[in-house]
């Protein structure tokens, strides 16, 4: 297996090289979790809809806290990688593996035993109340499969190396797809035929995975002997790891408010925003991507003392995100029907979609902005600041917003949106403080972002 060293030789084009792996591999993890409400959207009924847009939430939700939790494995790799020290690289690695074996088996208990509470505190529709939970408690039980198969991607960004991850996904993708023709579609098990597709597929790749890693060379030697809890290396860890974990977990759980209030309107706004909510994930990935590619970059960049280099690569992450993120806004808003379309055949779950569509679609303008530098501030071990502005944005403005225009907007999807790009106008603006701050404070020249 061969790591990339970003260190040296032209920005953009190692960048994009990086960043290609990683938005493909986004893609088809899109794909995948966009295939479950495609298929069940058409061969089952509405309350299987909604059940898996509010039980995908809730485990989308708890999976990205385990994955921004294990940026703190891709800083950390990264930065010995930059810094010529590969052993220490492979004792952070072991150290990890532990920690989020725990972590795993934690938030399969909370699933599992809690599935119903859960479905309670999303305010699921009564009709879709009982298939929720069980939605639920089927992802759950396999949580410790979907750690595995997310770790595994955090460590080999780490290592420069996003094709490994792409392979790992582009496995689950296919068995996923057949899980669900053969689950929903074949025995007609509704949303549990979708949950018992994901788990399965993943399982598979974490396997296949795993006999393709032993046969690859590693750019270290690893074994049974780095397999120890090492408190220096899990301390490095989890200081890097638990602010972005907590700002993840925050700011989804800001966005299951909006879901909770959406759910109080009735089983079709329910679906519309699950469809939404499944479109926006692929309007999203290139902004995303860069994010992840930004932070292992700039990790390694960082590690070599290079932060000049590392302040290049944020300005042309944003300028090449932000071409895409107007082209997503000019298709979203005003065709965001036909995107809404894909994945559901009522009408009126449709319109509600698109309403809610037309809010993302302002927000595609900023997020090139904020996704780059949240990867840059994670990639400079400032993920202290990560946590910081993601809770204002969520807390100060999107819920406060969300509330508002729940009471006074008449029931629009549009207007309850409208909270999600509000907050990132404030998120942005924190960013821009942060980053003259930091430069001032670490007496190094300025960058123009812009």
């Amino acid at each position: 297996m061969k790591n990339n060293d970003f260190t040296s030789g032209a920005i953009l084009s190692k960048l994009l090289k990086f960043m290609l792996p990683v938005l493909l591999a986004m893609f088809l993890q899109a794909m995948y979790g966009a295939v479950d409400l495609l298929v069940v959207g058409q061969f089952a009924e509405k309350t299987d809809v909604s059940a898996v847009s509010t039980g995908s939430q809730i485990i989308m939700t708890l999976t990205n806290i385990l994955v921004s939790f294990s940026m703190g494995i891709t800083v950390a790799v990264g930065q010995r990688i930059g810094q010529k020290r590969p052993d220490e690289a492979a004792q952070t690695i072991g150290t990890g593996l532990i920690i989020f074996g725990i972590i795993g088996l934690v938030l399969t208990v909370i699933s599992v035993v809690g599935g119903s509470g859960l479905a309670w505190i999303m305010q699921a529709p009564k009709e879709a109340f009982d298939v929720t939970a069980n939605y639920i408690r089927i992802c759950g039980g396999g949580f410790l499969v979907i750690t595995a198969y997310n770790l595994l991607g955090s460590i080999f960004r780490g290592l420069g190396d996003s094709k490994t991850p792409l392979l790992a996904v582009g496995i689950a993708c296919v068995f996923n797809i057949i899980g669900d023709l053969v689950f929903v579609a074949g025995f007609g098990m509704g949303a549990s035929g979708a949950a018992l597709a994901t788990v399965m597929a993943q399982l598979i790749s974490v396997v296949i995975s795993f006999i393709m890693i032993r046969r690859s060379k590693l750019p270290f030697e690893f074994g049974k002997k780095h397999l120890k809890m090492k408190k220096n290396y899990a301390s490095i860890i989890i200081r890097i790891g638990t602010p972005i974990g907590l700002q993840d977990f925050l700011v989804g759980l800001s966005f299951l408010i909006i879901l909770a209030i959406v759910n109080r309107l009735g089983v079709t706004a329910s679906a519309g925003i699950g469809v939404a909510e499944k479109v926006c994930v692929f309007i999203m990935l290139v902004p995303l991507a860069f994010m992840q590619s930004m932070t292992a970059f700039v990790a390694q960049n960082y590690g070599a003392g290079q932060l000049h280099r590392a302040q290049k690569a944020l300005k042309t992450g944003i300028i090449v995100s932000f071409a895409f993120g107007f082209a997503m806004f000019l298709l979203t808003f005003f065709h965001g029907d036909l995107l809404a379309g894909i994945f559901s055949p009522e009408a009126d779950t449709v319109k509600a979609a698109w309403d809610y569509l037309k809010a993302y679609a302002i927000d595609c303008l900023s997020t090139c902005f904020l996704f780059c530098f949240i990867g840059y501030y994670n990639g400079i071990e400032k993920t202290k600041f990560v946590m910081l502005q993601g809770i204002c944005g969520a807390f100060l403005v999107r819920i406060p917003v969300a509330f508002l225009m729940q009471r006074i907007g008449g029931g629009s999807m549009f207007l309850i949106g409208m909270s999600i790009p509000c907050s990132t106008v404030l998120q942005i603006i924190m960013c821009f403080a942060a980053y003259f701050y930091f430069n001032k404070k670490q007496n190094a020249p300025t960058e123009n972002v812009i």
